[in-house]
């Protein structure tokens, strides 16, 4: 019996011995003509820094070779062999084997001899000296061992996909011809070659540009400046700022300070390069900076001959540059070469008297067509140009040492841009009277004043027209006043199109189409307002279509607010609106889809909230507060939302945050700090109090509703109407605020999380969130503090009481006992109260 059971052991061991390893996985520290790379099996490199393996993407099944970070628990692909010739699982496994006759290194379906990818690289014998190696940079090659050194066959670093890693080149290889570049994933879920690129135009002056479908300019990175690209302002960690130009090769590179630290930048599907750095003690991937970053990184935006100046205080960025004047004042917008602008009429360039004006601190224009001369100095430069009658400007070629060698421009000039602190001196040629202009500050003449005061009269006329016209406006009928509101929106919107070359005008009989017929089906939710639909255009671009009510009076004019605003904003946790319809009484606002729906339609949720852990509610925060930030400082004009709250944060498909619903939002010009309304608009629970009972809202009202949303996610709960049996005298700040100053404050946190939050990162929130909605305005601090307590873990004040608006010991404000308000719907739409 024993020797049955011996035997029986034995025979088990050796079918573990024969078909256990096949299905193992194998780290390989080469891969060899005898050694092939199998799907399940990875390649190491040599400190084990990165991985080469098979991997399928996002919720695709296919397979795909290649390049991640070993030692970060997320895998994050850096690098892609077949991205355009995935393996179908379905058709047999990947196998990436050396073989002489297909390309030196082959992906192939196991069992097959028709290969999917190949390194196209002649090699005569794949005998054991040719060897595939991964590098410590991330960087596979295809070695041949000569005996006394090994010489490189192929690597992957001259075939980039959409990451750019240190030691990796972005440029041109001058003699072989081979252009290192970036190209964008399809999606999330396809890593297949994109619609964006980041490539070099190898000129006479070269610069460096994103491309958008078939080599359209999308954002001009620009020339090298001797310590920059141009098209990058400011210094950033981690950044292209290494650059080499010889007779073999030009190219930039990721400059990194720290080879321990882990660096890279991604273009990602949608056209934005972005930064990013490894933080072992958060865990995750830390975005430091992106491009393009505001309205005038895009290419062009001002037409030739135009300057983009994003630090004006007006609501358009665009100007002529010295000696010239809009093509058409009403367009602006480079569309098919009619906007921009041209020379003043008159003017000439190639007489007595004539010059150069400086225009100082900028991106010099698109240097395609530029001369460079490098031993010339700036008035060697400046007289060389003279000679010329077509040479429109010039500047110095390389910033360093006060500058040196020289660039002229021919033709117009496209793609200028200002920067604040910045940027390099542009010279542009003028006429003999612009140049006495700019030289004696504004030389008016007889005439001028003349014109001047005639100008004057007529405009005092027009005023008191206008005066007159609105007077009888107001005694008309209702119904012909409404057409009128009607017919001066459309106008006022014609323009706002004219400035936006994005925003586009739809018919009724298209949306209806892409809404069904505005069908139930494809209602996604209802506002005081009105409701919002899904739709799909006749490209098949889904957008989400706001249906203002018709019997709304507020909605009109909150219509028109929301284009205004939202039209000129470009950040990427605010949702982005594509256009606008106005026909009959119809009026309706069509934005982005955002598939996900609203942050309350997850955090308030008993099933959904499950879905979001700390680690993704942090970055909906963080997102939040960068989209706040932006309003209030980075965007042209300082805006106030006056409505953030949960039901306006949208989730996209990657449940990153998007702010929404500017109909409520104000602008402040200039140093505004704060001002006072009789019409308090808002959403009980988020308005704080000296907004609520005074009337008077700045930066720090929005700061206050950050504070409560804050809370929100990281409780689960309301805020409004929220009830505790221990705390029956408070809502959810006032309960939050007792548990703080008992030291408990843990309690609160939602426990759908359990315990897989990191303590003091959510005790470190709940403390900012306390900060936020502090009793007196001055006591909050601005968004770009709380931007810096989120990102870094140096000390946070101590909040002081906060206000309790809601609390049930106090008197509540009825929305439907107030003179003029309007009840809100599942927290959708506005609650206004009239302040006396």
């Amino acid at each position: 019996m024993n020797s049955t059971k011996f035997f029986f052991v034995i025979i088990i061991l050796l079918i573990f011995l024969v078909i256990l390893p096949s299905s193992l996985s194998i780290a390989l520290d080469a891969i060899t003509p005898n050694q092939p790379l199998r799907d399940g099996d990875v390649l190491l490199s040599t400190t084990k820094i990165f991985a080469l393996g098979f991997f399928s993407p996002g919720n695709s099944h296919n397979r795909y070779l290649g390049v991640w970070y070993n030692k970060i628990p997320i895998q994050t692909i850096v690098w892609t062999a077949n991205r355009d010739n995935p393996v179908i699982p379905t058709a047999g496994a990947g196998l990436l084997a050396i073989h002489g006759n297909h390309g030196g290194l082959v992906i192939y379906w196991k069992d097959q001899n028709t290969p999917l990818w190949s390194a196209n690289v002649t090699v005569s014998s794949p005998n054991n000296s040719v060897i595939a190696k991964l590098w410590d940079t991330g960087n596979l090659v295809l070695l041949e061992n000569n005996g006394s050194n090994a010489r490189v066959l192929w690597q992957g670093f001259d075939y980039a996909t959409d990451t750019v890693l240190p030691s990796m080149k972005i440029g041109l290889n001058r003699r072989s011809g081979l252009k290192w570049l970036l190209t964008s994933w399809k999606s999330q879920d396809d890593p297949g070659s994109g619609n964006f690129s980041y490539e070099i135009d190898p000129a006479e002056f070269p610069q460096f540009f994103f491309y958008k479908g078939r080599r359209t300019e999308w954002f001009r990175v620009g020339t090298w400046t001797g310590q920059r690209l141009s098209g990058v302002p400011g210094y950033v960690p981690n950044s292209f700022r290494s650059f080499v130009n010889d007779k073999d090769e030009i190219y930039t590179m990721l400059h990194v300070t720290d080879s321990s630290v882990f660096v890279r930048a991604v273009l990602d599907e949608s056209g934005i390069l972005k930064r990013f750095v490894w933080r072992d003690h958060e865990n995750k991937w830390i975005e430091v900076s992106c491009s393009p970053g505001e309205w005038c990184d895009y290419y062009g935006q001002c037409g030739p001959n135009g300057i983009c100046d994003p630090y004006r205080n007006y609501n358009f960025s665009c100007l002529c540059l010295p000696g010239f004047e809009p093509k058409s004042p009403q367009d602006w917008y480079l569309k098919d070469g009619l906007g921009g602008c041209l020379r003043k009429s008159g003017a000439s360039t190639c007489q007595k008297g004539e010059g150069f004006v400086k225009v100082a601190r900028v991106k010099v224009p698109d240097s395609s067509g530029a001369r460079v001369n490098m031993s010339l100095s700036l008035q060697g430069c400046e007289q060389e140009c003279m000679k010329n009658c077509s040479c429109m400007a010039y500047a110095s070629a390389d910033e360093r040492g006060g500058g040196k060698g020289c660039v002229t421009w021919y033709g117009d000039l496209i793609d200028t841009r200002t920067y604040s602190n910045v940027g390099q001196d542009l010279y542009v040629r003028v006429d003999a009277v612009t140049l006495a202009q700019f030289a004696n500050g504004s030389v008016i003449s007889k005439k001028a004043r003349l014109a001047i005061s005639l100008l004057s009269a007529l405009v005092f006329l027009g005023l008191v027209f206008l005066l007159c016209w609105l007077v009888r406006r107001k005694s008309k009928a209702w119904r012909q006043r409404k057409y009128m509101f009607f017919m001066e929106d459309r106008t006022d919107l014609d323009d706002q199109s004219k400035i936006n070359s994005e925003l586009q005008f739809f018919d009724l009989t298209t949306v209806a189409a892409a809404t069904d017929n505005f069908s139930v089906a494809n209602k996604l939710g209802k506002g005081g307002f009105g409701t919002v639909y899904k739709g799909v255009l006749h490209n098949g671009k889904e957008v989400a279509v706001k249906r203002l009510s018709k019997n709304s009076g507020q909605g009109i004019e909150e219509f028109k607010n929301e284009v205004m605003i939202i039209a000129k904003l470009q950040h990427r946790n605010l949702v982005k609106i594509i256009g606008c319809c106005i026909e009959d009484e119809e009026k309706m606002l069509i934005y982005e889809y955002v598939p996900n729906k609203s942050l309350d339609s997850f955090i308030f949720d008993e099933t959904k909230r499950n879905l979001l852990d700390w680690t993704k509610r942090f970055e909906i925060i963080c997102g939040i507060a960068r989209g706040i930030l932006y309003l209030h400082q980075d965007s042209r004009l300082r805006i106030i939302h006056r409505d953030l709250k949960a039901s306006n944060i949208l989730l996209d498909a990657s449940m990153s945050p998007k702010i929404a619903d500017f109909g409520m939002a104000r602008i402040f010009l200039g140093d505004q700090c704060e001002a006072n309304t009789y019409r308090v608009v808002g959403t009980y629970g988020y308005m704080s109090p000296e907004y609520a009972m005074e009337g008077i809202f700045s930066v720090k009202s929005d700061v206050y509703s950050f504070g409560v949303l804050l809370l929100e996610i990281i409780t689960g709960r309301r805020n409004s109407g929220y009830h505790h049996k221990k705390y029956p005298h408070s809502n959810l700040v006032g309960y939050v605020w007792d548990l703080w100053r008992e030291g408990n404050a843990l309690e609160i946190v939602d426990p759908s999380m359990g315990e897989s939050y990191h303590v003091n990162e959510v005790v470190r929130c709940i403390q900012i969130a306390l900060l936020c909605v502090q009793e007196f305005a001055a006591d909050r601090p601005t968004m770009s503090a709380v931007v810096f307590m989120l990102g870094n873990e140096a000390a946070v004040p101590s909040p002081t009481q906060p206000a309790f608006l809601l609390g049930r010991n106090r008197t509540r404000v009825d929305p439907s006992t107030s003179t003029e308000g309007a009840s809100s719907v599942n927290d959708v739409t506005c609650t206004e109260i009239e302040v006396r």
